[in-house]
């Protein structure tokens, strides 16, 4: 499996953060096999030359431990997130406490959004719940490449995008996952997306662009 993050660099100098990975102090599992790669988000970014109060949104898909470890990293950033997401994880949901300390530190500075949001030219968030109550992808749409569909734990495998997938038993709600990869399908023909980019897929992974390289 991968785990990543993305780096979006907007025309109007905006640097976008979309989740920013495991903690620094995360036991993995034992039995876990080792890391290929053990640097951090804020490591990457100073490899193509950025500070964390470079980076202006934090775009965050959802509370699992995975994708917020080095969310206190950027306390310059606005952070975006569903609104119900956010109520939720805020109420005490079992399921995001452990991750807590990451999200909640009351320094972050968040924005809530409804659904689906035009959040800046070119950055679309699309709800997709169903793997975590209110889960969002992300669509972006590259000058060159297209329109690249980041679904994040939408879908993890590029072999679950099909509208009769089961759930997994780290999903929520299997009929709104299903819901929401149909939803992820319509997207992708509607929009003509050239990339689909699925959370976890550590086959896939190693076919895409990382950093220093990238996609325009």
């Amino acid at each position: 499996m991968s785990s990543g993050c993305y780096l979006v660099q907007t025309t109007a100098n905006q640097n976008v953060l979309i989740d920013s990975g495991l903690p620094p102090d995360y036991a993995p599992p034992p039995g876990a096999p080792a890391s290929e790669t053990q640097k951090d988000v804020v490591q990457q970014l100073s490899e193509i030359g950025l500070e964390p109060d470079d980076i202006d949104v934090v775009i965050c898909t959802h509370f699992d431990i995975d994708h917020v470890g080095y969310h206190r990293s950027f306390p310059a950033a606005e952070f975006i997130v569903q609104r119900e997401h956010y109520e939720l994880a805020s109420a005490g949901h079992p399921r995001f406490a452990a991750a807590a300390p990451y999200w909640a530190d009351p320094n972050l500075r968040y924005r809530m959004v409804d659904g689906d949001v035009d959040l800046l030219p070119g950055v679309s968030l699309i709800k997709t719940p169903g793997h975590a109550p209110a889960h969002q992808s992300v669509l972006l749409r590259l000058p060159q490449t297209g329109p690249v569909l980041l679904a994040i734990d939408a879908v993890m495998m590029e072999r679950q995008f099909t509208p009769d997938r089961a759930a997994w038993p780290i999903d929520d709600d299997e009929a709104a996952l299903r819901a929401s990869t149909q939803k992820l399908l319509d997207l992708v023909e509607r929009e003509n997306v050239a990339l689909v980019v699925f959370g976890h897929d550590g086959e896939q992974w190693g076919s895409l662009k990382k950093a220093p390289g990238y996609y325009d």
